[in-house]
């Protein structure tokens, strides 16, 4: 065990980690890869497509090539090390791996990102172990590739290294659209699997049964969400989560504010209509607004995580909560 495995796993899904695509994931998901509990096995567990394998596997290839699947990091940093763990693949594992990483701006798709630079040169593998490998790297990384050679399957993918925020999205504030601070669901285009106030729960969404899902239109309309703050306030950034709505994300989304102290019915601009990826924590630091209600518009339709609005109560915004709530402990 090296003293690099202390730190933290970059790419779990714990902390919003994604396996953003693979070439081929035939036999078993993708997914697993990153999935934060140690893998297990179940003999004679067959599916449709064989036995169930607790991990990525890919098919047998006939012609050459490798495989490949790209990680999002949840929390984009400095890697350290990393786990390759072949964990019960014995007759079907890769002979070979290596791993690359990349730093991406934003919110790009697996084809959008280039600069990919080493991390772990192409190494041999053996069955059913864990392989450590040292990273001298020291550059920040937002994006890992895999590549087995030339197939195979791997159970888990360990990435650690100390986090990096992006300083651009460090910006004071609390979440005013927090249901747990006060803000209000005030209007729903649809709710068919489940509450718009999932949107705005507390913590991190789990599974997508956590979010909001509308169901699949069939027009040329969108759907959307309204919501009254917990307070008037200045919002600095605003975050849209698609975290496991994977086949079902919208494609698109904006955002919008009013202010109601100043003209109920001016509503603008917050975050013009922008490309989403599936599941995925986007976040966009905006143009400091004061607002007191927000909207999101969804295109056309499919499931959004959570909604957060970062920003910080004006000075009456800041009264009226003290206002409500010496009412309310009196």
């Amino acid at each position: 065990m090296t003293e690099w495995t202390r730190l933290p796993d970059l790419a779990s899904r714990a902390v919003g980690g994604g396996v953003v695509w693979a070439n081929d994931e035939l036999f078993a998901e993708r997914e697993n890869l990153i999935k934060p509990a140690e893998p297990v096995y179940q003999t004679y567990t067959f599916g449709h497509k064989g036995q169930v394998y607790d991990g990525w596997e890919t098919r047998r290839r006939r012609t050459p090539g490798v495989d490949q699947a790209v990680i999002r990091l949840g929390m984009p940093g400095v890697v350290r090390g990393i786990v390759v763990d072949t964990a019960f693949f014995k007759g079907n594992y890769p002979p070979f791996c290596w791993v690359e990483g990349a730093q991406a701006d934003g919110y790009p798709s697996a084809d959008e990102i280039t600069g990919w630079f080493p991390l772990v040169e192409r190494s041999a593998l053996k069955g059913d172990e864990k392989h450590f490998f040292d990273v001298r790297d020291g550059r920040r990384v937002t994006h890992v590739r895999l590549t087995i050679d030339p197939d195979g399957g791997v159970a888990r993918l360990r990435v650690h290294g100390e986090p990096l925020a992006d300083p651009r999205l460090l910006v004071p504030g609390i979440d005013l659209a927090a249901l747990e601070n006060g803000a209000v669901v005030t209007g729903c285009s649809n709710m068919f699997y489940s509450s718009p106030n999932n949107l705005i729960a507390p913590g991190q969404a789990t599974v997508m049964g956590e979010g909001w899902e509308t169901a699949r239109r069939r027009d040329d309309g969108n759907d959307w969400v309204s919501l009254r703050l917990a307070a008037p306030g200045v919002v600095r950034l605003v975050e849209l989560d698609t975290s496991h709505f994977k086949g079902n994300a919208p494609g698109w989304a904006s955002v919008s504010a009013c202010d109601e102290r100043a003209d109920p019915g001016a509503w603008f601009d917050l975050l013009p209509r922008t490309r989403l990826q599936p599941d995925t924590r986007h976040r966009f630091v905006v143009q400091e607004t004061e607002a007191t209600a927000v909207r999101l518009d969804i295109y056309p339709d499919g499931g959004m995580a959570r909604l957060r609005i970062v920003g910080t109560p004006t000075s009456d915004g800041l009264v009226h909560l003290r206002g409500v709530w010496a009412k309310t402990t009196n």
